[in-house]
């Protein structure tokens, strides 16, 4: 299977100079494709991808505007141009619809604005020198933070320059799946605020994943530097530093984040065969105003996201509960379904059976009763479950931070 291995590169400032330039061009060249795309469905024009290419680099190099693009790496043109293909063609299936899921809008164009800025380098654009450091074409050889040895010969490596001013490399390598001794337990998870997630095991145990709150704790110093950023001189170099300073304090909260979700979800898929989980509409739910600050801090999709990818690696089985379900509401003895259920009530006696639940608990166990039904009523067969690749969501630049 395919993974991503990521490290913190330290270029010159030479070398950051030429960063920056590759992903000015980068940028442009997926907007010029873009727009050359959109240009050719609304006027019923066929393009290959080729034909694109040629238009939007090729030839565009030969022209006084976009002459300067002759000073960076074609290849990263190229996979920038790639990536535009990608958008636009995802959006087209998402149209007519080919893709699952929601409908995907139209490819926005990057701006230079954007804080988070990446491009995308194939084999013939970097090579990994034997003293340890990176050499990129046309930008040289950047020292690398080796955190872990790399499995194997990497395929592609993303460039990225985060919000907070940090240069990293993210390689996609290939790896060995390494599936764990088979257990017989299975569990049932309810994603919550006040825990980040209830576990109803199948021997009849509750597990608890407690919720830090890591934005929670930075509300304060956030608040003061944001403060600080908006008495700034727009434009200023002043104000610059504030922003990265902002940015810096919204990198710690996502990396200690990330960092307890890794934890948690190695443990689950570990001590775990089996894991059933409620399939939330998170963005549904954070439009609640009064609870969206608190859910995007829990980060729900991240922890669920790893759930899958350690599932795959080793060798486990993560399935999804419809969310009509009404695991609250159900009483997990009786199977008694109440009428309403609001946020505030945490414990409730059943009127049938007159047992008394925690609200989280009983709902896990509800989603592990569903779970394994669903399981059980598939006429035996048991199913493997597949190894995904790497997603190649890095290379492009976000409007989003942290």
């Amino acid at each position: 299977m395919l993974a991503r291995y990521r490290y913190r590169i330290e270029p010159t400032e030479v070398q950051r100079a030429m960063l920056a330039r590759t992903f000015g061009c980068t940028r442009v060249v997926y907007n010029d494709a873009v727009r050359c795309r959109m240009e050719a469905f609304r006027t019923g024009e066929r393009l290959s991808p080729t034909e694109v290419q040629r238009r939007v680099i090729t030839a565009a190099k030969t022209t006084e505007s976009r002459a300067w693009l002759c000073e960076v790496a074609s290849v990263a043109l190229v996979q920038s141009v790639r990536d535009a293909h990608r958008a636009f063609s995802n959006h087209v299936d998402s149209l007519r619809g080919k893709r699952k899921g929601a409908r995907l809008g139209k490819p926005r164009f990057k701006s230079r604005k954007d804080t988070r800025q990446s491009f995308r380098l194939t084999r013939n654009g970097f090579a990994l020198r034997a003293s340890g450091r990176l050499a990129l074409a046309k930008i040289g050889e950047v020292r690398v933070r080796w955190s872990r040895s790399l499995p194997s010969e990497p395929s592609s490596v993303t460039v990225i320059r985060e919000p907070d001013g940090h240069y990293y490399v993210s390689f996609v390598v290939e790896v060995a799946p390494a599936p764990l001794p088979p257990t017989g337990r299975e569990a049932g998870v309810d994603l919550g605020i006040a825990r980040l997630a209830t576990i109803a095991v199948s021997d009849g145990s509750r597990q608890d994943v407690a919720n830090p709150r890591h934005l929670a704790g930075k509300l304060r110093k956030l608040a003061r530097l944001s403060r600080e950023q908006s008495r700034r001189v727009k434009g200023s170099s002043n104000r610059e530093k504030s922003r990265r300073k902002v940015a810096t304090q919204h990198g710690k909260v996502a990396r200690t984040r990330r960092d307890h979700h890794h934890k948690q979800a190695l443990r689950l898929i570990s001590e775990n065969q089996a894991i059933y989980i409620e399939d939330l509409y998170v963005v549904g739910m954070v439009a609640n105003r009064r609870l969206a600050r608190v859910i995007v801090d829990a980060a729900w999709v991240q922890f669920v996201r790893l759930l899958d990818q350690k599932a795959v690696n080793h060798g486990r089985v993560v399935k999804r509960v419809s969310r009509w379900l009404p695991s609250s509401k159900t009483c997990s003895a009786c199977g008694h379904v109440v009428d309403a259920m609001p946020l505030r009530i945490r414990d409730w006696v059943c009127p049938d059976c007159r047992t008394t639940h925690d609200r989280d608990y009983n709902a896990a166990q509800n989603i592990l009763a569903a779970g394994r039904a669903e399981r059980l009523n598939a006429c035996g067969a048991g199913v493997s479950p597949s190894f995904g690749e790497a997603v190649g969501e890095e290379a492009g630049s976000t409007s989003g931070v942290a």
